[in-house]
């Protein structure tokens, strides 16, 4: 049963953001925002499916314990581009808030990004092992978790300060997916049951893209 229902989400999930994100690029219209919300979407389903294919195919066939390296690979390709879709969201934020300059704040954004990309690289995540240091999981996302808290508080401040309703909620998007994701990180490989957290992290990236998509629609 769950290899039918998780089988099934996943693929509705990557699906319908690499759709989206498709018709944002070609729908636009020149608009740079957009344009780049449509990439980071197909960055976010694309990157996604390196893990979630291969997590399927083990369900479906002989279970988890024989796809452990194909699930490693994709756990780190999707860290790599997890990490890719917050740094695009944040030019989102500069181009939808007219930013110009802080030069500081640009230079941090890709520091946490440098830092947890390089310590996804290190041979001590054991990646390929069924049994992963847990420390090693928390390394690696301590400067993921910092970025996401800068994103959040840009979007906050800024939506509210500049009254964008349609991308009001942008921020609690991020909450929500990191409140979800946490925990999994924290207790999964204990307690398998926290790992079902990681399907509403996934609709709150769905819902991430659908604000974009939804906005691009009213101004066109």
């Amino acid at each position: 049963m769950q290899a039918i229902v998780e089988t099934l989400f996943d693929t509705v999930y990557l699906i319908s953001v690499i759709t989206i994100g498709i018709m944002m690029i070609i729908k636009s219209n020149g608009n740079k925002q957009y344009r780049l919300f449509g990439v980071m979407a197909v960055v976010l389903g694309a990157g996604d499916s390196f893990h979630l294919v291969p997590r399927a195919l083990a369900l479906c066939t002989t279970g988890l314990e024989n796809f452990t390296v194909a699930l490693g690979i994709g756990k780190l390709i999707t860290s790599m581009t997890m990490t890719i879709f917050y740094i695009i969201l944040y030019y989102v934020w500069r181009i939808r808030y007219k930013v110009n300059g802080q030069n500081q704040l640009t230079v941090f954004v890709y520091l946490l990004a440098a830092l947890r990309m390089i310590l996804c690289l290190f041979p001590q995540n054991e990646w390929l092992s069924a049994t992963s240091p847990l420390s090693w999981g928390i390394y690696r996302n301590i400067p993921f978790a910092l970025l996401g808290l800068l994103i959040i508080l840009l979007f906050y401040k800024s939506a509210k300060e500049h009254g964008d309703l349609p991308f009001n909620y942008m921020w609690l998007t991020i909450v929500l997916s990191f409140g979800f994701y946490i925990p999994v990180v924290l207790w999964a490989d204990t307690i398998p049951m926290i790992g079902m957290l990681m399907i509403p992290k996934t609709c709150a990236y769905v819902w991430t893209v659908c604000i974009g998509f939804q906005a691009m629609r009213k101004e066109n």
